[in-house]
């Protein structure tokens, strides 16, 4: 993922000074207006992403067979991986960064040219069944468009112009995908380690751009009715007082996330110089091993093998709605599976780590949730925290998405929830790196045989 950075180069103008100047002004309403239609590029694509995914491997397989066969994922996963991988090799940009070190931000927006490629390679990811989520795609996408818009329209713009409205363009894309705006622009600037006056600097056109953004969001649901692709639960279970007793099952909860979040990370990595020495016959082979998990689960549970594809931000509601009709054998499957893929996915495809990771980590709270003194609720909430830190490394992000997940619940479990984020952002922290970092597909030099 290509995200937003505030470079400090000698001699730049100092933020404060920056803050009162007539061209910051300008800058807030060239924000205002390109929030609009970077949100709206944003709400197609999602939507987009959303109507192949049901067409392919809901309403197609329904019309042909009566209900999807098992087998059904296997071919379009091929699919998927045989499409990213062109995509990735012969298009500029090599389809954005790979979501396998995790999501990272650096190096500025997208350059223009690359922005096919990123758009592409995510939507056939996205759509034809990796384990991926939308969040880093657009994030790149919507700065790149942002800082396109102002080289475009200025063509002397100083570099911090172009930066600071790529933010901005990313604000606006991801504006109510989480949730909430604030928690999208949250994720965005701790991710990119902004503070200080620079914080208000890049935050205030962002955050206006973000308003728009949502307002778009929420005006598109209603004219097109597709829906907002905003993360929410539509069941919750009722929350209890924290105990002593949840309390102290945060701990072991955050360890195993912190486990479980280095084996996934170990998987995608140590697979990664493989996928270099065959980009093409690599990501067609882990596409298939994706829909072989999924084929598996549904063999093996009579559950849909949709539950293991995808990002899993459509299927966490209905999972946790229906928590207690999974039995912990089918807990255990499900998620011994969708890490699989998960695995796999960020091996060699592109999208963001995000709501796999909130997935996987429900699964995991709600497997933990029978233990004596363990509610639902915390134990969802816990399990989607320290997850989520364990695989972006955020942890004030992490405790932000699990709590407002929860709704008015969210509250009551964020002692529990804080807790289980840090155990798990400590021995995150403490853990050696899985595996050699390999950031080829940032940087990788051009070779005849293998151009990436």
């Amino acid at each position: 993922m290509t995200g937003p950075t505030v470079p400090a180069p000698t001699g730049a103008p100092d933020p404060a000074s920056l803050l009162r100047s007539r061209g910051y002004l300008s800058l807030l309403v060239l924000a205002a207006l390109i929030g609009a239609p970077v949100s709206a590029v944003a709400y197609g694509f999602l939507a987009l992403v959303s109507v192949l995914q049901r067409f392919l491997f809901e309403d197609l397989p329904a019309d042909l067979f009566g209900s999807a066969p098992a087998w059904w994922p296997v071919p379009w996963l091929a699919l998927c991986g045989l499409l990213t991988a062109l995509t990735i090799r012969y298009l500029p940009g090599t389809g954005g960064h790979s979501p396998a070190p995790g999501f990272t931000t650096g190096g500025g927006p997208a350059a223009g040219r690359d922005l096919i490629g990123i758009v592409l390679a995510a939507f056939t990811s996205l759509s034809l069944g990796a384990v991926l989520g939308p969040e880093a795609p657009l994030i790149a996408i919507g700065g790149g468009l942002a800082a396109l818009t102002v080289r475009l329209a200025k063509k002397d713009a100083p570099p911090m112009a172009a930066t600071v409205m790529g933010s901005a363009g990313s604000f606006a894309a991801v504006s109510t995908l989480l949730g909430s705006p604030l928690l999208g622009a949250f994720l965005i600037m701790e991710a990119a380690g902004i503070a200080g006056t620079t914080l208000t600097l890049v935050a205030l056109p962002g955050l206006l751009a973000s308003g728009v953004g949502a307002l778009v969001f929420v005006g598109l649901d209603s004219w097109t009715g597709l829906g907002t692709f905003s993360l929410a639960l539509t069941t919750v279970p009722p929350a209890e007082s924290p105990t002593i007793a949840t309390m102290l099952w945060a701990v072991p909860v955050g360890v195993v996330a912190a486990l479980l979040g280095w084996a996934i990370r170990w998987g995608a990595v140590s697979l990664r110089p493989l996928v270099h020495r065959g980009r093409v016959p690599v990501t067609v082979g882990l596409g298939l091993l994706i829909g072989g998990c999924a084929m598996a689960y549904q063999i093996i549970t009579g559950n849909a093998f949709t539950d293991v594809l995808f990002s899993g931000q459509d299927a966490l509601p209905e999972l946790v709605s229906n928590a207690g009709t999974y039995s912990l054998g089918v807990l255990m499957v499900l998620g011994l599976f969708k890490t699989l893929a998960y695995a796999l996915s960020l091996s060699a495809f592109r999208g963001g780590p995000v709501f796999p990771a909130m997935f996987v980590g429900a699964v995991l709270g709600i497997g933990l949730s029978g233990l004596p003194g363990m509610d639902l609720a915390p134990a969802i909430g816990m399990g989607i925290g320290a997850m989520s830190c364990a695989m972006l490394r955020l942890p004030l992000t992490s405790v932000l998405l699990a709590t407002l997940l929860m709704g008015v619940d969210g509250l009551q479990v964020t002692p529990q929830v804080v807790i289980a984020v840090v155990v798990a952002f400590v021995v995150t922290s403490a853990m050696p790196t899985p595996g050699p970092v390999d950031r080829s597909d940032e940087a990788e030099p051009e070779h005849p045989a293998d151009r990436e």
